[in-house]
C-alpha cells in the first residue's frame, strides 16, 4: 500500500474555488489555462459556496470574496486541482504576501451533486482567495452591505486591468481610496 500513498503525495494538489476573474471567459483566466495546459491545474467544474458569503467589487470592479459567513448570498463559480507549484503562482497573482488577498477555506457545492429525487448535496472543503481582513470591513460597508450571488458580465462591466491601473499606488492604496470615497 505505500505505493499508492507515495503517489498520492507526489500529486497533491489543492481545490481552489474561483469566483472572479480567474474563471473561464475572464481576464486572468489565461494563467489557468496556462497551467491546465502543463497538467498543474485541472478544471472540476461549477459550483457554489455551500453557505452564504458576500461577494462585492471593489475599485476597478476588481471582485471580492468577504470573510463574513452568513452575509450575502451563495456565490457560483468554478472548482479546480491546482498543484502546489501552480498554487505558488496563484497566491503571488493574488498578492497573498503583499496583503491583497488571503487564501483560506470553505465548503463548496459542485452543480449537480444532488441525488435523485432529492436536494441533498455533498460539500466539499475548497479553498478561495479572500480580502485580506485588514481591509474587508470597509469594502463591505462601501458595497452598502449587499454583495452578488455571481460575478458575472454585467458586475465586471468596467473592469480595469492591473497594466491599465494607476501605477503610483498600490493596490491597498487604492483599496484604500475606493473605501473612502462616496459610493457612486
Amino acid at each position: 500500500m505505500g505505493a499508492p500513498e507515495h503517489n498520492q503525495e507526489k500529486n497533491k494538489s489543492t481545490l481552489i474555488f474561483t469566483y472572479g476573474t480567474l474563471k473561464h471567459s475572464f481576464s486572468n483566466h489565461a494563467l489557468l489555462h496556462d497551467m491546465m495546459a502543463t497538467g498543474d491545474v485541472t478544471y472540476l467544474g461549477l459550483c457554489r459556496t455551500l453557505h452564504k458569503l458576500p461577494l462585492v467589487c471593489g475599485p476597478y470592479r476588481v471582485p471580492f470574496l468577504l470573510n463574513f459567513p452568513g452575509c450575502g448570498h451563495r456565490v457560483s463559480g468554478e472548482l479546480y486541482a491546482v498543484s502546489t507549484p501552480a498554487l505558488a503562482r496563484m497566491d503571488e497573482l493574488e498578492g497573498t504576501s503583499r496583503g491583497h488577498y488571503q487564501r483560506l477555506p470553505l465548503q463548496v457545492v459542485r452543480s449537480g451533486s444532488h441525488h435523485e429525487g432529492g436536494e441533498v448535496e455533498t460539500a466539499e472543503e475548497a479553498e478561495a482567495y479572500y480580502a485580506n481582513g485588514s481591509y474587508a470591513e470597509g469594502l463591505w460597508k462601501r458595497s452598502g452591505e449587499k454583495g452578488y450571488g455571481n460575478y458575472g458580465e454585467k458586475e465586471a462591466a468596467g473592469y480595469v486591468k492591473r497594466k491599465d491601473r494607476p501605477q503610483h499606488l498600490s493596490f491597498l492604496d487604492q483599496i484604500q481610496l475606493f473605501i473612502s470615497s462616496q459610493s457612486s
